[in-house]
């Protein structure tokens, strides 16, 4: 439905009046007889409803699921107005679209710019989308005949807001993301819901996602969920200190706050990640099929018997032995094939992964503690198979109860699991999106190119947060991905500032528009400053 152009019935015409001054009840020209009694039934239904603001009236043609609405007060577009309905009741809508309608020539526009004022006709038209009512039975409905013309549209109360969305406040399994824009609403997201139904954060560079993610997880360890985080670039350490919160117009009633004591962070490179504990496999720990999935060989039946053989001889004749006896093994037996298997050794030996004592499972997930896996410094190939080897070891232990119920976060989610090509820990993270759920592993990807992430993979999360996103495969790949998303919504993805968010899923019945609030703990994910800008 486009917006009805005759809309003079709704909204009252200012032909005559000067640019440069607004009408006032004084200077108000007269009107005709049909926008007099217009006037008089809108002031009678004002004061029918007390403690709602009118903001407009329903005119033209009018739809079940959208309306058009003369505009009689400020009103924004994503604001939430509500109408009574003869039958159901008070509905809730959403402005879709807003335009300011004026007959304003360009030859008026030449007269207004050498100081003569003119008269001109100025109205203001909205388009609203119908989110429906609240059942006996609690259940969201949409009514089944259209509103009245003629209807008055107020500003939604909150309370009304809350009710038909589905908002619930301050709960046990709730954690905090933000305030509902334009309202001192509390969005909260249903951990349970997320970690059974999966997350995806989605947004372009820099707009604000590993941002939005930390809030996320610092609502996660605050309820004692245990969270194991893949950080590539080193970013969620500094979730270790007290951040700072800026102040604004807007009180998200959250104060700094460090969680040193709720942190344990593993690195595979110990000297430029200060702090972190050491990362390591052990060897004699490995059988020959797991030892093969830390490598890059495809064809693992080609090899396996061989490495096989070679650790049960090093088995008998050793009790500990190291990688370079492996390859001694393997070259002593000279089978030509060994050669690409002694290769692949050799890279592993390399990034010395292996140690004597390796990091235990019970070490590196603990309950209720959030375990970071900082990878700053480990090349992407070296990624992949130490991610692989986590997952794995994650998911078969979440499958024989060994492990407490795990929150798997993955930053940059697009190189891990992506949508074209293969990489070492493709497979697991499909499997975990499939079958996570059922074992209590629930799995959160973080990207900033939601086209390039394997659809297997996104379609499976029920709750996504969508920050600014202006590529056009992104967008297509985000539009056809969420249930429920309005043109208007869609729409608005390009235009959202930093800070704000749509999300969907996690306990919301339909996509809302958020502010996501400020960070307790220090952000890690800062953009370099090339010139060093004096602050403030």
């Amino acid at each position: 439905m486009q917006l009805n152009q005759s809309i003079g019935q709704a909204y009252p015409s200012t032909q005559g009046v000067p640019v440069q001054a607004a009408p006032t009840e004084a200077q108000a020209v007269p009107l005709p007889a049909n926008v007099k009694r217009e006037h008089r039934l809108l002031s009678k239904r004002r004061l029918s409803v007390e403690g709602l603001e009118p903001v407009g009236m329903v005119y033209g043609n009018v739809g079940t699921l959208q309306f058009n609405c003369g505009v009689t007060a400020p009103l924004e577009k994503m604001e939430y107005v509500q109408v009574q309905h003869e039958i159901v009741g008070w509905v809730l809508g959403q402005v879709s679209e807003i335009e300011r309608k004026t007959n304003l020539t360009i030859d008026g526009v030449e007269q207004l710019t050498h100081g003569s004022p003119i008269p001109f006709e100025e109205k203001e038209a909205a388009l609203i989308s119908v989110i429906g009512y609240r059942d006996d039975r609690n259940l969201l409905q949409v009514p089944r005949t259209p509103l009245k013309a003629g209807s008055v549209v107020y500003r939604a109360d909150e309370d009304l807001i809350k009710k038909v969305i589905g908002i619930e406040e301050h709960r046990e399994t709730g954690a905090y993301i933000g305030l509902l824009s334009g309202h001192d609403v509390r969005v909260e997201l249903d951990i349970n819901m997320m970690v059974q139904k999966h997350v995806c954060i989605l947004s372009k560079t820099g707009g604000g996602k590993s941002y939005c993610s930390g809030a996320i997880i610092e609502e996660l360890m605050k309820h004692g969920v245990t969270v194991c985080v893949v950080d590539p670039h080193g970013e969620y350490s500094s979730m270790k200190h007290k951040g700072t919160i800026k102040k604004t117009t807007r009180d998200f009633g959250v104060s700094p706050k460090g969680y040193d004591d709720k942190i344990l962070e593993f690195a595979t490179d110990t000297s430029i990640n200060k702090g972190a504990k050491p990362l390591k496999f052990t060897l004699h720990n490995l059988d020959a099929r797991e030892m093969l999935g830390l490598t890059n060989i495809k064809n693992v039946r080609t090899f396996l018997t061989m490495l096989r053989k070679a650790i049960d001889i090093l088995k008998e004749t050793k009790g500990n032995y190291t990688i370079n006896d492996i390859i001694a093994v393997l070259q002593q037996g000279g089978e030509g094939a060994a050669a690409t298997l002694v290769c692949e050794l050799e890279y592993l030996n390399e990034i010395d992964v292996f140690a004597e004592q390796g990091t235990k499972i019970d070490e590196l997930i603990q309950k209720g503690k959030c375990t970071i896996i900082n990878l700053r410094g480990t090349p992407p190939d070296i990624q992949e198979l130490i991610i692989n080897r986590i997952g794995n070891a994650l998911f078969e232990l979440r499958k024989m109860d060994k492990i407490p119920p795990v929150m798997l976060v993955v930053e940059e989610a697009h190189n891990f699991c992506p949508q074209q090509g293969q990489v070492a820990c493709s497979k697991v993270f499909r499997t975990v999106a499939s079958e996570g759920r059922k074992f209590g592993l629930g799995l959160m990807i973080i990207t900033q190119r939601a086209a390039k992430v394997d659809k297997n993979v996104l379609s499976q999360c029920n709750t996504q947060i969508i920050l600014k996103v202006t590529n056009p495969n992104d967008l297509k790949a985000i539009a056809a991905s969420i249930e429920g998303l309005t043109e208007g919504m869609e729409d608005e993805i390009q235009r959202l500032p930093i800070g704000s968010a749509i999300i969907t899923g996690g306990g919301v019945s339909m996509p809302l528009l958020v502010e996501i609030r400020p960070r307790e703990s220090k952000h890690g994910g800062e953009s370099i400053e090339v010139i060093p800008s004096r602050r403030m």
